[in-house]
């Protein structure tokens, strides 16, 4: 490459570094707006992806979700979806509620889990995404 391709390649890769231009972050960090919750997010309810679906609307909240996938067979086609408070004072399941929109809180301390909610979502979940360009 000549002198003006490498100067062109810097200034390029310099001005995407820069975070000039760039709208808000993706996913809040966790924290930031409220007390940190640790949760998993598991699809009880049968329909494919509802997990993955159920993690990316809790992550777009600033919810720490640190596993998602499916329930056990034992709980793998519930009609609502359950909100566990693991530990805690429940406040983390109830502001889980707020943001899925549904969900009845049930309380069943476990202090060996590191985890502060576990989400069950049942067949009553359909959220509205946004889709992308």
């Amino acid at each position: 490459m000549n002198g003006v391709s490498w100067g062109l390649l810097a200034t390029v890769l310099l001005a995407g570094c820069s975070g000039e231009g760039r709208g808000a972050r993706a996913f809040p960090v966790p924290g930031e707006q409220g007390p940190r919750v640790l949760a998993e997010v598991l699809n009880a309810s049968g329909r494919p992806g509802l997990a993955r679906t159920g993690t990316r609307v809790l992550r777009e909240s600033g919810i720490d979700v640190v596993y998602f996938g499916n329930a056990p067979a034992a709980s793998a086609s519930l009609d609502s979806t359950r909100i566990v408070v693991l530990r805690g004072d429940g406040s983390g399941a109830r502001r889980v509620r707020e943001i899925l929109g549904v969900g009845q809180v049930v309380t069943e301390l476990d202090p060996d889990r590191l985890l502060d909610v576990r989400v069950l979502l049942g067949a009553d979940f359909a959220p509205r995404l946004e889709l992308h360009p």
